[in-house]
């Protein structure tokens, strides 16, 4: 040591030390190390001597041959005890040790010295044999498994490991395993082979579990052998049973019986659970014949009987099975259930099944209906489908899911949100509700237009908005979500519906009532329009600006309104700059009054043009049917400018008229049709759409026109109530 330094070397290259604060500390641990060297610690240099010796001890190791044991007595049994312990520390000599336990037979040996021990009440010797037993299971050697878990050595060795010099009594493992353990036999086993190695599996494994002390850091890695011992066992259990067709048959057969009773059911039930668990060890091929084994025996179509019993064991075994089988290959589930749609009641179809069993989960922490809804995101998830020329599993089972399920799974979040408030807020319900909006968000993010439609038909995502009221907060950052996922495909599409439905009215509620505290939904929420900020999302930009600038004005601790309305104000510029150059390039001709219609009339047909426009848009998946009628409109307008042309060439020169209507016809096939003039009614109905983004055409409109000077026209009334 040097002072707070306690140095050492490892080899030619490495130099290693270790550094204390004080010196008191430094020396408390070089006494430590010096007493368990059996070193003098007053000696301040001891790395060459300790060199040395394990050199000596390596070479005379090396240069020996198999280690030499003990006469097996119990006068020996320290000696014993401690050659098995020294015997640890390195590789060579744990394989030396191994090798001479296994020639001599020394295990039964000591076994029945055991007997002896325990016979005499020989507490101290009982005391050396655990010690003995405990490193020899520390050695880490299949061979000498082999030996202490064969049917006649196996409760010996638990016996000797009942006597831990650390505890006050011995322990009691025997007497469990042979008494309080019950084997149960849910189908009579009639192979022998199977039997047995059942029962060694159950006693190996409680001996890792219960029995053996728990391993220290330094020992974590030395009981790997026992680990791979029980593993192919079960490995071979699984192969034993599935080669037993009769076994399984049977199995299967009273599953699906309706005779069988519910006790004997879950019995059933706990069993497949058992035999999936332990397929969990098998290679991906031998698992996936496993899987394939038991789809043709019928384990789907029993699943459906078992998930909805009443018996909460069983249901639940079910759902950890059902989860098996959709990890390892959900296209198995699918498949069944694209068969079930011609011959199955829906509410009977295994999807449908699942959902209602997530719904009507009684657990209050809703623990099944978690793992039913994990099951649901698998399969629902596009990643794991297959897709090919001649199949298309994607397509054929979202087409399936939303025609025949996804009304199953919103029903409770549309019954608890009829209202303006969530109609039940105890903790189960909003649980539940959580869960499905999770799973909603996840079809919005992954599915196309089969979520899209399902969100318009039913305007879900206003009935989910509704719960922006709720009294839990984690359901309305769940409904916040839900809204997020939306926008953040940035899809014209979605944000004409949130822009008409004014869907961001209970978002900025929430805002407001939340009065800036500073928590986790007041970030959420400023992290969605700055999305749309940085996002540039024009449409939603304009609505937010229109219609709630002057309360998010008010805004002062973050720069986010600000510079949202920044964003808007540059929108309004390029769209005047636009429409400038625009008009600067129509002919001075077309704007003279003597040949053009009244400006009024003009402004009024374009706003009703540009509003029947809008109810196409806003119609759902009828885009062929609008275009349709906008082809008879556009028809209807030509034939209207051509008589107006038809008239201004019998009082004006034929020449100036003929070079004019081809430019005039062009231009007003875009911004005019005949026509009159809309109801106030049809106008207010329609403002809502109108504002989100036409309305600033219509104000740049009157600014450029009063700057031309050519005509004196005041603004009409209808274009001064829309800027």
């Amino acid at each position: 040591p040097q002072d707070t330094l306690i140095v050492w070397s490892e080899g030619d290259n490495f130099d290693l030390a270790l550094s204390f604060q004080e010196k008191a500390g430094c020396d408390e641990i070089w006494e430590k190390i010096c007493q368990v060297q059996g070193k003098d610690p007053s000696v301040d240099i001891t790395q060459d001597i300790v060199e040395e010796s394990e050199d000596e001890r390596f070479d005379d190791m090396s240069d020996s041959g198999p280690i030499e044991l003990p006469p097996c007595e119990l006068s020996r049994l320290e000696e014993i005890n401690e050659l098995v312990a020294s015997s640890l520390a390195t590789a060579m000599r744990k394989e030396k040790l191994a090798v001479a336990l296994e020639n001599d037979g020394y295990i039964r040996k000591l076994l029945n010295l055991f007997h002896m021990c325990e016979d005499l009440e020989n507490s101290e010797g009982l005391h050396c044999l655990y010690e003995t037993f405990k490193n020899i299971f520390l050695l880490n050697k299949n061979a000498l498994f082999e030996v202490m878990f064969c049917e006649e050595t196996i409760f010996d060795v638990v016996g000797c490991l009942e006597y831990d010099p650390s505890s006050p009594s011995p322990k009691r493992h025997r007497q469990y395993l042979k008494q309080l353990a019950r084997f149960k036999e849910v189908i009579p086993i009639n192979n022998p082979e199977l039997l047995a190695k059942i029962h060694q599996t159950y006693r190996v494994q409680y001996i890792q579990d219960v029995v053996l002390p728990t391993p220290s850091v330094f020992e974590d890695n030395m009981l790997s052998t026992l680990s791979s011992f029980i593993f192919f066992n079960k490995v071979e259990i699984v192969t034993l049973i599935q080669e037993d067709e009769k076994f399984l048959n049977e199995l299967f057969s009273q599953l699906t019986d309706d005779a069988t009773d519910d006790h004997k059911r879950r019995e059933l039930v706990l069993f497949l659970k058992e035999f999936c668990n332990f397929s969990q060890n098998l290679q991906p091929q031998a698992k996936e014949t496993f899987y394939k084994t038991l789809s043709s025996l019928g384990i789907l179509p029993a699943l459906e009987i078992t998930l909805a019993a009443d018996d909460a064991q069983t249901k639940t075994a079910s759902i950890d099975i059902l989860t098996y089988i959709v990890e390892f290959s959900p296209s198995v589930v699918r498949d069944y259930t694209l068969q079930q749609i011609n011959n199955t009641d829906e509410d009977q179809m295994l999807i449908n099944v699942v959902i209602e069993q997530m719904i009507c989960d009684t657990d209050p922490e809703l623990g099944g209906a978690v793992q039913l809804m994990g099951i649901l995101r698998i399969l629902l998830d596009p990643e794991n489908m297959l897709t090919s020329t001649n199949k298309s599993e994607k397509t054929d089972f979202l087409n399936y899911f939303y025609k025949h399920s996804v009304h199953i799974l919103i029903a409770p979040l549309l019954a608890n949100t009829a209202e303006e408030r969530p109609a039940k807020e105890d903790y189960q319900t909003v649980q539940l509700l959580s869960l499905i909006l999770e799973l909603l968000s996840f079809c919005v993010e992954h599915h196309t237009y089969h979520i899209k439609n399902c969100i318009l038909n039913k305007d879900l995502l206003r009935r989910i908005l509704v719960l922006m009221k709720c009294r839990h907060k984690f359901l309305v950052l769940c409904a916040l979500r839900f809204m997020r996922k939306i926008i953040s495909l940035k899809d014209e599409f979605y944000n004409r519906y949130i822009i008409k439905g004014n869907l961001f009215h209970p978002v900025i509620d929430a805002f407001i009532q939340n009065n800036a505290r500073y928590n986790l939904l007041d970030s959420a929420i400023l992290e969605l329009f700055e999305f749309i900020k940085l996002e540039d999302i024009k449409s939603l930009c304009t609505h937010v600006v229109e219609n709630f600038g002057k309360v998010l004005d008010e805004v002062e601790y973050v720069q986010t309104f600000k510079a949202l309305k920044m964003r808007y104000d540059q929108h309004q510029d390029k769209i005047k700059d636009r429409d400038r150059t625009t008009l600067d390039s129509v002919p001075s001709i077309l704007r003279n009054s003597r040949y053009r219609r009244d400006q009024r009339q003009l402004e009024e047909e374009e706003e009703m043009w540009f509003n029947e426009d809008d109810d196409f848009d806003d119609g759902e998946a009828v885009v062929p049917a609008a275009n349709d009628l906008l082809a008879k409109k556009l028809d209807s307008d030509l034939a209207s400018i051509g008589k107006i042309m038809d008239k201004k060439v019998e009082t004006h020169s034929p020449k100036l008229l003929n070079s004019n209507s081809k430019a005039g016809g062009g231009l007003l096939n875009n911004n005019a049709t005949a026509g009159s003039p809309p109801s106030p009614m049809q106008g207010d109905k329609s403002s809502t759409l109108f504002k989100k983004a036409l309305v600033d055409y219509e104000g740049d409109s009157d600014e450029e026109e009063d700057d031309e000077g050519n005509d004196s026209l005041a603004p009409s009334p209808k274009r001064a109530r829309l800027t």
